[in-house]
């Protein structure tokens, strides 16, 4: 079964949330020590559509498999062309190209932005979400040491860069997302 790639809303947030939740207490995949309220993470999605996209995986029967957003690299002017994206997909939901389709149609919204850098931040050791970005055209551009603990371990930080559109000396304007889309 193909998952139908949408906006999301406020009203995905504990589907989403459930998603999430095996991330937080068992990988350090995320840094978060607790799992989000619902009314945190409603407000999370509010505040990435204000700017940019925030797309769910949606099967037939309404059940969300993953999503995946962008955010504001810094909150600077000068950064508004590039972008750090999160992607996260349900457990059992993994390896059937779910993901990747969830980040090309993200692509495909931040380009209708004028966004022209994306950044991944990746805990080392995370071999799986390494491969899947460098097979969508990743490299790895940093690492911080020990940057981040959890479970009572110090963990490496990799960042990971991707040019999506052309880099010009007079960038068009960067378009928050609710420009480009009718928002719900």
């Amino acid at each position: 079964m193909t998952e139908k790639i949408r906006i999301a809303t406020k009203k995905d947030a504990a589907a989403i949330l459930a998603i999430y939740m095996p991330y937080v207490k068992e990988t350090a995949i995320t840094f978060e020590y607790e799992v989000p309220t619902l009314a945190d993470f409603e407000k999370r999605i509010e505040q990435t559509l204000a700017r940019y996209p925030y797309l769910v995986a949606e099967k037939e029967d309404s059940t969300l498999t993953g999503y995946a957003y962008a955010g504001a690299y810094k909150g600077r002017p000068a950064y508004d062309w590039s972008c750090e994206v999160t992607i996260y997909v349900a457990k059992d939901a993994k390896s059937r190209g779910l993901g990747t389709r969830l980040y090309q149609a993200l692509e495909v919204e931040l380009q209708k932005q004028n966004v022209v850098q994306l950044l991944a931040c990746i805990t080392a050791g995370n071999g799986a979400s390494i491969k899947f970005h460098e097979k969508l055209g990743y490299r790895q551009v940093g690492i911080f040491p020990k940057l981040g603990y959890k479970f009572a371990q110090w963990y490496d930080i990799l960042w990971l860069q991707k040019t999506l559109q052309e880099v010009s000396s007079e960038p068009d304007n960067f378009i928050p997302y609710p420009k480009i889309k009718d928002l719900p």
